[in-house]
């Protein structure tokens, strides 16, 4: 007999099976560089908005390359979800942390010219502590350890904090790095002397024909630029950075883009040895994912390694090249063979657009994509995103009713899923919906000073002053340091 957890499992994939794109190929599926362009093109066109629909991803931009060469683009869906402006081929989207492999790929190219080793500490190029003390770990920071993220840096220092601190020994281990690439362009632009974004669109948008690309906001992006969307697909506006930065403020097309990827493929502008190397493991990742910089990992990755500036994975199909962009509301994707001369690009302008990418990726191009599962992006199909669903349907007393059946005392949703689908629900205005939702959080995770801190907010937003103070003051009795309810009681007690 199955238990209630396999049995509420089940339902939801059987829901999902009668509602997802029947063609859709899995992610484990052989890989699709002998399919008919055509045919290929043909299912994409039919599958990709209808998972953009299960997805609730307002905007995508996909390129297609083969034989080392984009063979087809497309943009599919609206900019914005407001207005209903279709995204086409010009349509600009942010890259996100795609920006990285672009960058490190111009570095290759300085390191070709002699002008920077890879191996010479980066405080040779630019003498001074660089916001890290009198660390003198920073003498062991070099564009090697930078572009293979083995600097020690956090991926970003806290919010409001100028100091940076490195937190383990430079080299010793894997540990994704924004700021290890803001202080290798610091030097980059010291030792040539030009801008940043100068400096890039000499050395890899111009010779790549990378015509829409661009690390600082152009005017005609005002209006061919996406909107960035949250995962109930609000439209949030357009992040327009005045200042280049070279780990996340790339915007470009899925074309331009996919130039890019198609010339890492066949190295143009690179020697063979240069080339080689930026795809050539330096460093195998933790299994647990992107950031240890807190602790060692328990745990290596079997099949996931960091070269110079890209994720790199080893299946079956061979060598493949890959990275991810998140800028929160905005995902972007991309995944290279190397033997097969196959890739693709996808952009999207939505929160939840990883949520579909293992589906868009195992249609386009097929093969294992194991660096998707140490991504761990919560799928469209979960428990967490059919519940939501079933909430806006049914209202939260159904819809948890439903949950709580299925279930039987298991927590198929995790309490941090369940705290975002509460909050999902706040910004829809559907208040009374999120206390249902932070209530059964604090049911099942009666110690957790989040879930009542959570449950308090919601109160307080639908004028329980009551209510708000006594689960404001339970999350403080769990946590003493929960500065927010600290301060929320402060304010409900002097009102």
């Amino acid at each position: 007999m199955k238990s209630a957890l396999a049995s509420f499992i089940a339902a939801t994939f059987i829901i999902l099976t009668l509602t997802a794109p029947q063609s859709v190929r899995s992610q484990d599926a052989p890989l699709q560089t002998k399919v008919r362009q055509d045919a290929l093109v043909a299912r994409l066109e039919r599958d990709i908005p209808q998972l953009m629909r299960e997805g609730d991803v307002p905007g995508l931009s996909i390129a297609l390359i083969r034989g080392g060469e984009v063979v087809w683009h497309k943009g599919f869906g609206v900019k914005n979800a407001e207005t209903k402006e279709p995204v086409d081929d010009r349509t600009i989207f942010e890259a996100a942390s795609l920006s990285k492999p672009v960058f490190a790929y111009a570095v290759m190219k300085l390191v070709e010219s002699g002008r920077l080793d890879l191996d010479t500490p980066l405080n040779k190029y630019l003498p001074g502590t660089y916001d890290v003390g009198d660390d003198a770990r920073l003498e062991q920071i070099t564009a090697r350890r930078v572009l293979s993220h083995t600097t020690g840096f956090p991926n970003w220092r806290p919010r409001g904090e100028t100091g940076l601190r490195i937190y383990f020994t430079p080299g010793e281990r894997f540990s994704y790095s924004g700021e290890g690439f803001v202080y290798l362009a610091k030097v980059v632009e010291h030792i040539t002397g030009e801008e940043f974004n100068a400096f890039m669109k000499r050395m890899v948008f111009e010779p790549l024909g990378m015509t829409s690309s661009s690390y600082v906001w152009r005017d005609e992006y005002d209006r061919l630029k996406i909107f960035t969307h949250n995962s109930i697909g609000v439209p949030l506006g357009q992040n327009k950075p005045a200042q280049a930065n070279a780990a996340g403020s790339l915007h470009t097309t899925a074309q331009d883009y996919g130039r890019f990827v198609a010339a890492i493929l066949k190295g143009t502008g690179l020697k063979k040895e240069t080339h080689r190397l930026m795809l050539t493991p330096q460093i195998r990742v933790a299994a647990g994912g992107t950031n240890t910089i807190n602790k060692a990992p328990d745990k290596l990755s079997d099949n996931i390694s960091w070269g110079l500036g890209w994720g790199l994975q080893q299946t079956a199909d061979g060598l493949s090249f890959w990275h991810w962009g998140d800028n929160g509301n905005t995902k972007a994707f991309i995944v290279a063979f190397d033997k097969q001369q196959a890739g693709v690009v996808v952009f999207t302008n939505s929160a939840n657009g990883l949520s579909i990418m293992r589906e868009v990726i195992g249609d386009a191009l097929g093969g294992r994509q194991p660096s998707l599962a140490w991504l761990n992006y919560e799928s469209y199909k979960s428990p967490a995103r059919v519940l939501f669903k079933n909430i806006l349907a049914k209202g939260a007393d159904a819809a948890l009713a439903e949950y709580r059946e299925h279930r039987k005392g298991s927590t198929v949703v995790s309490e941090a899923q369940m705290n975002s689908l509460g909050y999902n629900l706040l910004g829809l205005k559907r208040t009374k919906d999120a206390i249902e939702v932070f209530r059964l959080n604090v049911e099942d995770y009666p110690q957790s000073f989040n879930a009542y801190d959570s449950l308090g907010e919601a109160y307080l937003l639908n004028g329980d002053k009551e209510l708000a103070i006594k689960n404001y003051q339970r999350s403080v009795e769990l946590n003493p340091k929960n500065t927010n309810g600290v301060d929320a009681l402060k304010k409900l007690r002097e009102q």
